[in-house]
C-alpha cells in the first residue's frame, strides 16, 4: 500500500494571501497523491512563546517528509530536520532551498500605469522603510512615473516602530496627507498600510477617493471589503503559486533538487473598489465620454455614439482625449475591451471566441490582433502566462 507523504505547513491563515497559497496546495493534493498535512501557525514560533523550545522535537516526532514555511527567522532549526524545505524570503538570500518571492517592482509599475490611465497627475506612496518588499514596490512605482516626468511624494516609516505607537503614527501620517495635492493617486505597500492611510484620511476629513485615491497590494478580500470605502488592491496569482510550490515539493520529496530557485508570484491586475473609483480628469466632456464607454463596455460601440454622449464636436472631443489621455476615442474603446477581455481570460474558462462574441466582436482575429498589440501576448498566451508563476534560478 502506498504511504502518504507527510508535509508540515508553517503558515499563518490570518491573511488572504496565505489562504490562497493553501488553496493551491490543497488543489494539488486533490489532483495528485493526497498528503498528510500538519499546519502550525507562526505564532508558536515566536521567541517569547513558552512552547517554542519544544516545537522542533514535536516536528521530529511527527517525521515529516517535507516542509513549506513562511517563517524564515528559524530556518536553521527547520533545516536540521533534514527533509526538503521550500521557504518564503523577500530578498531571495537563502541559497540552500527554493524560495517563494514576488515581482515587487512590476507591482509598483502596475500601480503607476493604473493611476495614469485614470488621468491622475499627482502621485504618492506610503510604505515601510525597513522591509525590502515595500522599498522595491516604491522603486517600481517611482521609476515608471519619473520616466514620464512625474514626481512621487513619499511617506516611509519602519514597520517595527508602528506596533505600539499608532497614536503617534496617525498624527504624523495625517499631517503628511494634508500636504498632498488634490486628486492624488496614492499607492500603499500593502492592504494593511491602505487601512492606515484610510483611517488617517478620515481623521483629517480627507475624502476618499475624491481627494486621495488609495490603491493597496495583495487583494486581501476580507480586509478590503471591510473598509469604508472598500479598498482597491493589486491581485497576485497566489493560488497558482501554491499549486507550483506543492508540485515542486513533491518532486523534491522524490529526490529532485531545486536549490537556488525562486518561485516568483506575479501581479495580475488591479481589483478596483470604491477607494479608486473615480476619474481624475478635470474635463467634464472627456469624463462623460469615458463614462459612456464604461457603461457600454459589453457592446461594440462606435466613436459617433461616444460623441453623442457629450456636447462637443467629434474633432473637439478627439483633441480633448489627446490632451488628457494621449490616445484617440477609438483607442480608448479598444483599450476598454482589451482590459475586459483580459479579466475574462483570468476569471473564466471561456474560449477566446466566446469572449469576443460577448464583447460584440464578430471578428475574433481583429480583437485578438489589437489585444496582442496592447498586451504583447495573444489571448491564449496571456491566459497561460498568468496561470503559472515564474521559476528562476538565482
Amino acid at each position: 500500500m502506498h504511504k502518504s507523504k507527510r508535509v508540515l505547513l508553517l503558515l499563518d491563515i490570518d491573511r488572504g494571501w496565505t489562504r490562497d497559497i493553501l488553496r493551491g496546495i490543497a488543489k494539488y493534493c486533490r489532483l495528485n497523491n493526497p498528503w498528510g498535512l500538519y499546519r502550525l501557525s507562526q505564532f508558536y514560533w515566536r521567541p517569547e512563546h513558552k512552547r517554542n523550545k519544544n516545537e522542533l522535537k514535536k516536528f521530529q516526532q511527527w517525521k515529516p517528509d517535507g516542509i513549506i514555511t513562511r517563517e524564515m527567522d528559524h530556518i536553521d532549526e527547520v533545516l536540521q530536520l533534514g527533509v526538503p524545505v521550500i521557504g518564503w524570503d523577500y530578498s531571495g538570500e537563502v541559497p540552500s532551498i527554493p524560495i517563494v518571492t514576488s515581482d515587487f517592482e512590476t507591482t509598483g509599475s502596475m500601480a503607476a500605469e493604473y493611476f495614469q490611465e485614470k488621468g491622475f497627475k499627482n502621485f504618492a506612496f506610503c510604505g515601510y522603510s525597513d522591509v525590502g518588499w515595500s522599498t522595491k514596490r516604491l522603486e517600481g512605482f517611482r521609476r515608471t512615473l519619473n520616466a514620464r516626468g512625474y514626481e512621487v511624494e513619499v511617506y516611509m516609516k519602519p514597520m517595527s516602530s508602528l506596533r505600539n505607537l499608532w497614536s503617534d503614527e496617525i498624527d504624523k501620517l495625517s499631517k503628511w496627507l494634508k500636504t498632498l495635492a488634490p486628486a492624488t493617486g496614492l499607492m500603499t505597500c500593502s492592504d494593511d498600510r491602505s487601512l492606515h492611510v484610510l483611517e488617517a484620511c478620515k481623521t483629517s476629513s480627507i475624502l476618499v477617493p475624491e481627494e486621495i485615491a488609495i490603491l493597496g497590494v495583495d487583494n486581501d478580500e476580507l480586509l478590503c471589503d471591510l473598509a469604508n470605502p472598500p479598498l482597491s488592491s493589486i491581485e497576485f496569482n497566489t493560488e497558482d503559486t501554491g499549486y507550483a510550490v506543492a508540485e515542486m515539493l513533491d518532486k523534491m520529496m522524490s529526490g529532485r533538487h531545486f536549490e537556488g530557485c525562486n518561485i516568483i508570484t506575479k501581479p495580475i491586475r488591479v481589483i478596483e473598489r470604491r477607494s479608486t473609483d473615480i476619474c481624475a480628469i478635470q474635463d467634464s466632456q472627456v469624463t462623460a465620454a469615458l463614462a459612456y464607454i464604461r457603461e457600454h463596455k459589453y457592446k461594440l460601440i462606435g466613436v459617433s455614439e461616444v460623441v453623442s454622449a457629450t456636447s462637443v464636436s467629434r474633432r473637439n472631443l478627439e483633441l480633448r482625449f489627446k490632451k488628457h489621455l494621449n490616445r484617440s476615442i477609438l483607442d480608448e474603446i479598444k483599450r476598454t475591451h482589451v482590459d475586459l477581455m483580459a479579466d475574462l481570460l483570468i476569471e473564466t474558462n471561456y474560449s477566446v471566441s466566446k469572449i469576443a462574441s460577448m464583447l460584440g466582436h464578430s471578428s475574433v482575429e481583429n480583437i485578438c490582433r489589437y489585444f496582442k498589440s496592447e498586451k504583447g501576448l495573444s489571448p491564449a498566451q496571456y491566459r497561460e502566462e498568468f496561470e503559472k508563476p515564474v521559476i528562476l534560478r538565482r
